[in-house]
């Protein structure tokens, strides 16, 4: 049974190659030989196979116990018969003795070689699992191999992953070869090997890309909060920065929008807004229900409940396409969310009116019955240019205590006046609500399915 160099030169080629301990498979080659060896001693004897790790040779033993007299040869050997083979053993001991098996020929050989070659891949397949195991919960970028029915399997590179069909981003195409990133759901130990689920539309996908894209979140020093998300069309993410000389939701955005629209690309196109998270609920909510503005937000701590109140020209906007934007903020912010118009609001006492927001917040006393105010103090053609009269009443409300409107206005109007001087009473454009009979101007609100532009 004398071993050659050749197979610790294998051993070695294996280990470099596949990874493979060669410790595991010096005992997978003692565990092959001595099911061999078994079959030809049969059950009752005691035998142990020994590799030697320096030089690969390979000795069988007869282990017996020492005893004075031998009632089972087979178990036992006598005291001076095992003090012939080593002169320590004394009665009780187990003496190894050394044995050649019988007709350890090409039959025994080729059940040891496939003992071998089953430990070999059990040792590739357990290492392949706990590398997988380790990418739970991470991204992985991998390449579409094939698919089966509706799931897709994507090459990881020594294992193919599955996506199943509820974990495709809807409107997606998957073609053969293309590099995507996918999430790790989940690894599971078969006989086969690890199966690996990942997936396009967790909402952990979001944030991994954002941790990959942005230092600060990757080091800690801006937290993402809370996620919420569906998948192909819009996500909603709640950052907060531990450093009061990081903005959080800068940091995410980048220079020119560099970061964010890194991951939008990856996501093809899918919409993420970028909140500040606050630990006060109503500034929470009101920040997660963006783009639309909101008057009053009223929370009830013990349903999780909470009642939202919005400008009458944006209630479309704060609920979203389908509902979506309010659905998105009650995800975000673990609020059910009941949202009206002011004028809604007003006419069935939704809420009190204590609880509109008052100074430093948003307030009640809108653009449109501010405007309103400018139009008569100021007379039409002021009222003209819409965009930069927006931007001073917001400015105004901001600034000016809510006992004294009379402020804002004069701001207002001044600001208004100064404008139509410089412009020589230029037009700016707008927008023209049907349902409420009103000329808007807001970056982000489509008043009708077909806004047409207008010039008063």
């Amino acid at each position: 049974m004398d071993t050659s160099a050749e197979l610790l030169a294998a051993f070695k080629e294996i280990e470099s190659e596949r990874g493979i301990d060669r410790e595991s498979l010096f005992e997978a080659i003692e565990a092959s030989l001595l099911t061999a060896c078994k079959k030809n001693y049969g059950p009752t004897h005691n035998i142990k196979v020994h590799m030697d790790r320096e030089t690969g040779r390979i000795q069988v033993y007869a282990q017996k116990n020492v005893v004075e007299s031998v009632t089972d040869s087979a178990q036992e050997i006598a005291l001076d018969e095992a003090r012939a083979i080593n002169p320590l053993y004394n009665t009780g001991d187990v003496a190894d003795i050394a044995v050649t098996p019988r007709n350890f020929g090409r039959i025994s050989a080729q059940s040891a070689k496939q003992v071998v070659m089953q430990k070999i891949r059990e040792a590739e397949r357990n290492i392949l699992y706990k590398e997988y195991k380790e990418k739970e919960r991470e991204v992985v970028t991998g390449i579409v191999q094939r698919f089966d029915k509706r799931n897709i399997l994507i090459s990881l590179g020594k294992i193919e992953a599955m996506m199943p069909a509820g974990e495709q981003t809807p409107g997606e195409r998957y073609v053969f070869g293309d590099r995507v990133k996918v999430y790790v759901l989940d690894v599971k130990d078969t006989s086969k090997g690890p199966l690996v689920n990942v997936s396009r539309t967790h909402p952990e996908l979001v944030k991994r890309l954002f941790e990959n894209e942005v230092p600060e979140i990757y080091d800690g020093t801006v937290e993402i909060k809370s996620i919420s998300r569906e998948a192909g069309s819009r996500t909603k993410m709640a950052v907060y920065s531990k450093n009061p000389n990081v903005e959080a939701v800068g940091a995410c955005v980048g220079q020119n929008g560099y970061r964010v629209n890194v991951v939008v690309r990856e996501l093809n196109g899918e919409k993420i807004d970028i909140i500040n998270w606050s630990a006060e609920p109503r500034q929470f909510i009101s920040a997660a229900l963006s783009p639309s503005k909101t008057l009053a937000v009223v929370i009830d701590e013990e349903t999780r409940g909470a009642k939202i109140v919005v400008p009458d020209y944006q209630l479309s906007l704060a609920i979203g396409k389908e509902g979506q934007n309010a659905r998105l903020a009650a995800k975000l912010t673990g609020f059910k969310i009941d949202i009206k118009s002011e004028s809604q609001a007003r006419a069935t006492d939704f809420i009190h009116e204590d609880d509109y927001f008052r100074e430093g917040e948003p307030e009640s006393f809108t653009v449109p019955v501010l405007r309103e105010i400018v139009f008569e103090e100021a007379g039409p053609e002021v009222i003209e240019p819409i965009a930069d009269i927006a931007e001073a009443e917001a400015e105004a409300l901001v600034e000016a205590p809510a006992e004294e409107p009379a402020a804002a206005v004069n701001e207002t109007v001044v600001y208004a006046d100064e404008y139509y001087d410089e412009y020589e009473g230029e037009y700016a454009e707008d927008y023209y609500d049907d349902e409420y009979g009103e000329f808007y101007e807001d970056e982000y609100y489509d008043f009708d399915e077909n806004p047409e532009s207008a010039e008063k």
